[in-house]
């Protein structure tokens, strides 16, 4: 039987959506937006305790390509978004969302960048730690990574009003 990259892409995603369905991990909801389209999913991650993103759920869109798992998905938040490593276009800037092989900037390690290996939990995992803990060295939104680092009571300020949270 000829397989597509396609037709291994959309058995992979359902075996990754059932698994999350069964075993979702806490504080993470991720599943397609329709039956018709499994290369189009919707995330919604509660923000951690002890960070500005408490109480609030951030809402994001994760687009697979046709050849994943070999090529990384994007993510997008679809809600406001404040955060040293988010453009404000909502992209996710994150090293395991990063095609495989070396990079260029000689700033990642191949090995922290996406492998078919990786999964849209592991994803979502790594986002919400991304959420706590920022990576300044490598700015999406340099604006949010200087107040993070210089004024951490004013970026909580302004992270919690975009949030809708003050």
């Amino acid at each position: 039987m000829n397989r597509t990259p396609r037709s291994l892409a959309v058995k992979r995603l359902m075996k990754e959506y059932r698994d999350l369905a069964k075993n979702p991990p806490e504080g993470i909801k991720a599943g397609p937006r329709s039956e018709d389209d499994l290369f189009l999913w919707d995330a919604s991650i509660s923000g951690p305790e002890g960070t500005p993103f408490e109480g609030g759920t951030l809402k994001a869109e994760l687009k697979f390509p046709t050849d994943y798992p070999l090529s990384p998905p994007t993510m997008r938040f679809t809600c406001p978004m404040f955060h040293p490593n988010v453009y404000k276009n909502g992209y996710v800037c994150i090293s395991i969302l990063h095609a495989p092989g070396d990079d260029p900037h000689q700033y990642e390690d191949s090995s922290e960048r996406w492998s078919p290996v990786q999964s849209v939990e592991k994803i979502l995992l790594s986002v919400l730690s991304m959420i706590a803990e920022p990576n300044t060295e490598s700015s999406a939104n340099v604006d949010a990574s200087v107040m993070w680092r210089d004024n951490r009571e004013e970026y909580n300020r302004v992270t919690r009003k975009n949030l809708g949270l003050s």
